[in-house]
């Protein structure tokens, strides 16, 4: 079995800078780390590939830094690793980036499964991996709590509906988006690291896509535009008071009122 895992490089803290032209985050030279979801689908990858055999490629889009995450899914147990990485994809939103990967999978697969998380922690939005399986073409399932081979070359999934579980099965090919209860990840391997230190990463641009439209990828491409994003403000100034019980409860009155608080 080929499976294809979508990964993504995201801010490893909340002190981030931004664009003040474009509204996007800075990610060249900022403190990142993979986002903790797709961790969850490596580990579905790695489980299937043990049943089933076959080999687990990893792809991500974004600046050349973005390559210390495929090291990461190497040191895991990923086969393979592409980089999507082009000025034309900069600033792209869900629909630009989920069309850019589709056309990284379209140049490298084909494959008969492909895995995202459920959502990035920097956007939050668990619109990619559906949007990638429209513009494939491919039939899709979201929020999968579990996940094995069924007969007839189909998979077997178990969903979380919200207020119910629905088991369903569809046939490969596919593309289904893992929760975070699917399954524990494991940690990178040092052995793994060090034997694939000088593995080759696929470094794909812009015209190394089949058919690619430059008119749908990056800011350029994309139909929605961030009116204004920003990090989120720290408060970190505070008061010591000092004084009897009934004093402080009367004083910590005013201030919750002063505050509209009650």
């Amino acid at each position: 079995m080929r499976i294809l895992v979508c990964i993504k490089q995201v801010p490893a803290s909340s002190r981030v800078e931004v664009d003040p032209v474009t509204g996007v985050l800075k990610r060249d030279g900022a403190d990142a780390k993979m986002n903790p979801y797709d961790l969850f689908a490596l580990e579905t990858a790695f489980s299937l590939r043990e049943i089933c055999g076959g080999e687990v490629t990893v792809l991500t889009m974004g600046p050349p830094q973005a390559q210390a995450i495929i090291r990461e899914a190497y040191a895991m147990g990923a086969d393979k690793g592409i980089l999507l990485s082009d000025r034309a994809f900069a600033g792209a939103d869900v629909l630009a980036t989920a069309y850019a990967i589709s056309c990284g999978a379209k140049s490298s697969g084909p494959y008969d499964l492909i895995l995202c998380g459920k959502q990035t922690t920097d956007g939050d939005t668990a619109q990619v991996g559906s949007e990638i399986a429209e513009v494939l073409g491919l039939p899709s399932l979201a929020n999968v709590l579990s996940l094995a081979p069924d007969t007839d070359g189909a998979l077997a999934v178990t969903m979380d509906m919200g207020d119910s579980v629905l088991n369903a099965s569809v046939k490969l090919p596919c593309l289904i988006s893992v929760d975070k209860d699917i399954c524990q990840p494991r940690l990178p391997s040092y052995i793994k690291k060090k034997a694939t230190a000088d593995r080759e990463i696929t470094v794909l641009g812009f015209s190394d896509l089949e058919s690619a439209d430059k008119n749908r990828c990056g800011l350029g491409g994309s139909p929605t535009q961030v009116g204004r994003i920003f990090p989120p403000e720290k408060n970190d100034s505070r008061e010591m008071w000092e004084g009897s019980d009934a004093e402080l409860a009367d004083r910590m009155l005013k201030k919750l009122t002063e505050e509209k608080f009650i």
